[in-house]
């Protein structure tokens, strides 16, 4: 219960890191523009699923295509299973939840400090895959 709780928090911090350094992009196809112009600069990757995800299979067919992406190119990804707490972090009030199923870090600029929060949750999913789990899943908890 420990490293749920502090690896929900974990990913709370990067993400607000990110975020106060523009290195946040929200949305499945901002985030496969982004995969497709620059996959270098992706260094980690959100899916977040909700009570619909089930019944969209045009969702499902982007999340497959973005997971084989992201093993291809070596990027950490997890499944964040509260895409409306995720959604809360990472938007503001003019862009909609939906928007928030794909979030994506990119890389910070040279020759700047690595976030101990990303790199906890690297750490995280490098363990995960080694236990044949590709897609791990992080709880967000509350404020």
């Amino acid at each position: 219960m420990h490293q749920i709780r502090s690896l929900g928090k974990s990913l709370k911090e990067a993400l607000l890191a990110a975020q106060s350094e523009n290195r946040l992009t929200v949305g499945v196809y901002e985030s496969a523009k982004i995969m497709t112009d620059d996959p270098d600069s992706v260094s980690f990757c959100m899916l977040a699923v909700d009570e619909d995800f089930e019944g969209d299979i045009a969702l499902q067919i982007h999340f497959t295509l973005i997971q084989s992406f992201c093993f291809d190119n070596d990027i950490s990804i997890v499944r964040v299973s509260d895409k409306h707490r995720l959604a809360e972090i990472v938007t503001d009030e003019s862009k909609q939840l939906e928007d928030a199923h794909c979030v994506l870090i990119t890389s910070p600029a040279e020759g700047a400090w690595e976030d101990p929060s990303l790199e906890k949750l690297h750490l995280f999913c490098e363990e995960s895959r080694r236990m044949n789990d590709w897609v791990p899943e992080i709880s967000l908890l509350g404020r």
